[in-house]
């Protein structure tokens, strides 16, 4: 077996199981609504929890990866993943919801990372780009099972059987990250750079991280907010979708999403040819993530799948800015660096599901047990601005720094 395999192989794995719980909410959440009467907030809070638990790991994981083998940080860490499943599959109320999705949060919180940080160590660098997409790919089909296919388990068994699957699910990748995954202790230094450490907050104040971060992560933390369950909810109860029919509409939407993953980096690289930073081809798909939040609300009637699988592959956009990022540090800071803009990520990721949840409850439920129009458009419209305002502060930034910075434009 190839080195390459047995790198890929579990790694990838990893961060399918990582996706599929991120996404599968939005498919789950009227049967966990029906069995413990959860409302929208609620409802939020459980889902968004994952989120928090995910982010507050991003702040010790780049520091980690630096010192731990990464073979043993993410075998053992995905069995929190498996404790949180099990938990969650064995809930009776929404506190046991909460800690099972937290505990998930953890568990997964290093599959990315953990995977880039293994490919630097004993990949070519030629490979890297090629390895990096197909990973981020995997992560697109863990979002595509979460769907349809999710749907069609449901038939078959409950959400607590579904997530008990998923328990032994992680218990088997932490198995093969912990056969298969090279032995090879992690050295701090990386080609020779014996630079001071950054740490996470020092990232976050240095002008070459604030300046750009923010498009980056407001977009992606709005995506991942409404993707992973009020998107869902806005099939059923603004588009009236019974359950099998959103889940559908989901799926197109997540194979948007792997489409993104893997021809967002290859155009990348085209335009670079042409003088064209990656940098300016994120904003760009942003700027259309953003616009296409805007169509949504005149999305009436049948859905349009054209629509939504733009949503999907524009949703990655902010995806491009980590490389870019990380080549404005040195290289034994690009760790650090990249776990610095995930947690901002999920943080945001985190108060924006939860958040939107509470405006949608601000509205009555109707006699139908849904939520009115109007509520999530409301909350889709807010998701629409805070995407726009990281494209604002952006934009503000380029303009401030011009005068005394006359290359700003390579920041």
């Amino acid at each position: 077996m190839t080195t390459l395999l047995r790198l890929f192989l579990p790694f990838a794995l990893g961060y399918f199981l990582s996706y599929l719980f991120r996404v599968v909410s939005a498919v789950v959440a009227p049967a966990l609504t029906a069995d413990l009467q959860l409302d929208a907030a609620t409802l939020g809070l459980i889902s968004s929890s994952y989120f928090l638990t995910f982010a507050a790991c991003q702040i010790p994981l780049g520091a980690l990866l630096d010192r731990i083998e990464v073979r043993k940080l993410a075998a053992a860490l995905l069995l929190f993943a498996a404790a949180g499943s099990l938990i969650f599959s064995q809930a009776e109320s929404a506190l046991g919801l909460l800690i099972g999705r937290g505990l998930i949060g953890i568990g997964v919180s290093a599959s990315l990372m953990a995977a880039f940080k293994a490919y630097v160590i004993w990949l070519p660098p030629a490979r890297l780009p090629l390895v990096n997409g197909l990973q981020l790919a995997c992560g697109g089909l863990g979002a595509l099972a979460a769907t349809s296919p999710v749907e069609w388990l449901l038939g078959i068994t409950d959400w607590r059987g579904l997530f008990l699957g998923m328990a032994l699910l992680c218990l088997l990748v932490s198995l093969l990250l912990w056969l298969l995954v090279p032995k090879k202790p992690v050295t701090d230094a990386v080609n020779g750079d014996t630079q001071a450490k950054l740490s996470v907050v020092q990232v976050m104040l240095d002008p070459r991280f604030y300046r750009v971060a923010p498009a980056c992560v407001l977009s992606q933390a709005s995506f991942i907010a409404l993707q992973s369950l009020w998107v869902g909810a806005w099939l059923r109860d603004v588009m009236l979708l019974p359950d099998a029919e959103a889940a559908d509409v989901l799926f197109v939407c997540a194979a948007g999403m792997v489409a993104g993953f893997l021809l967002m980096g290859l155009i990348a690289d085209r335009l670079q040819h042409l003088g064209i930073a990656p940098r300016h081809l994120s904003l760009g798909g942003i700027s259309a993530f953003v616009c296409l939040l805007l169509l949504l609300q005149l999305d009436t009637g049948a859905p349009s799948l054209l629509l939504w699988g733009l949503l999907g592959f524009f949703g990655t956009s902010g995806t491009l800015m980590f490389a870019g990022l990380a080549q404005q540090f040195p290289p034994s800071q690009s760790g650090r660096v990249s776990t610095s803009l995930n947690l901002g990520i999920f943080v945001f990721a985190f108060v924006m599901q939860w958040g939107l949840g509470g405006i949608i409850q601000l509205w009555p439920v109707g006699d139908a047990g849904q939520y009115p129009v109007m509520a999530y458009r409301v909350a889709f419209g807010i998701a629409s601005l805070i995407s726009a305002a990281g494209l604002l502060w952006y934009g503000v930034c380029a303009l401030r720094s011009q005068p005394d910075r006359p290359n700003a434009a390579s920041t």
